[in-house]
């Protein structure tokens, strides 16, 4: 008898785990049925495999190929527009740093099916709740660090020498020009979230000139944060969506109260200045003002305005994605929020 009992209650944990599973999966709408298989197109490997080849046709070739991309990499990324995309080329393969940066691009990259599979998810939830976006070609390459994640005509591109690993040798030895908070996330794994990012801010939600204030910049920073949510991966985590390290994180949230009094007491939500208010929005080791021992987060004002957003869209279950993207009123978005957030 005991024998039952027991084996009723496991049978009645399983049920209530696996309705607490459905449940979260079916918080998500069904893109089974969109058609799309992102390939990422490795300019990075023609380029490299090409240095046996006559340079004036590997130029043509990678140019009708590659168009307005290639035109970008030789006059912008690696070269100038004075100079010809052979001269270029040239160039590239007799650089000894060049080469040994290819070598490790390739040993950490020898495929991008992880990446692609994360990508073709993320712009099926794109294509979801925006029809008309259209998707763009992906292509890899590697500049020298000059380029991470740049969007051009028709293409979004993706510099893996910047994802190499926050290990990489590579970046300690560029730490004066790109500090290490920053290339502690040059990891794979972030890729498809700075993708996403990128086409998020550019193409689909560019910021209106009319935000002035800090306010209107923290919910405008919100929201491209909360569409991340939506369709990002389910397993990317936040630290990788806002690019905090897990530390950071958890101080955001343990002092989440003592931030938003921080901004009421110094009458900050309405400031305009933008170099009073750039320092709550911008990338750094930590935010100045705020802490003891550097310990705080950078891009405050930026992880609030999430979290406003967050709890907008929580009070407010029957505004959809769409809606919430298209509202420009920071203030109504701040009200209708009730956001509160309580001492820990």
């Amino acid at each position: 008898m005991k024998y039952n009992v027991k084996r009723r209650q496991i049978y009645l944990i399983f049920l209530f785990a696996l309705a607490f599973i459905s449940c979260k999966q079916n918080k998500r709408p069904d893109i089974s049925n969109i058609k799309l298989d992102i390939k990422i197109e490795r300019f990075d490997k023609e380029l490299s495999t090409g240095k046996n080849k006559n340079l004036q046709q590997l130029s043509s070739q990678l140019s009708n190929k590659y168009g307005f991309f290639y035109d970008d990499y030789i006059h912008k990324m690696v070269g100038s527009p004075d100079f010809t995309g052979d001269y270029v080329i040239s160039g590239l393969f007799k650089d000894p740093a060049y080469i040994d940066l290819t070598k490790e691009v390739d040993s950490v990259f020898p495929n991008l099916n992880t990446q692609e599979t994360g990508l073709t998810e993320t712009f099926k939830y794109i294509k979801y709740y925006y029809p008309k976006a259209k998707v763009p070609k992906f292509i890899s390459f590697v500049s020298g660090f000059s380029y991470q994640v740049p969007l051009g005509d028709n293409y979004i591109g993706i510099g893996l020498d910047m994802f190499l690993g926050k290990n990489s040798k590579f970046y300690k030895g560029i730490i004066e020009s790109v500090p290490m908070y920053m290339s502690r996330r040059f990891s794979p794994e972030n890729m498809v979230t700075r993708v996403a990012e990128t086409f998020a801010h550019e193409e689909l939600f560019p910021e209106p000139d009319a935000n002035r204030t800090l306010l209107s910049k923290m919910i405008f920073q919100g929201k491209i944060l909360y569409f991340l949510d939506q369709v990002l991966p389910e397993n990317i985590a936040d630290t990788a969506k806002i690019g905090y390290s897990s530390n950071q994180l958890d101080w955001t949230q343990n002092f989440e109260s003592d931030i938003w009094a921080y901004f009421l007491e110094n009458n900050l939500l309405y400031e305009t200045d933008y170099h009073k208010i750039q320092v709550y929005l911008s990338d750094g080791p930590f935010t100045p003002g705020l802490g003891e021992n550097r310990d705080s987060a950078p891009k405050l004002g930026v992880w609030t305005g999430w979290q406003i957003v967050r709890k907008y869209m929580a009070e407010n279950p029957k505004i959809t994605l769409q809606q919430l993207m298209a509202e420009n009123d920071a203030q109504k978005i701040l009200n209708k929020s009730k956001y509160k957030p309580k001492r820990k």
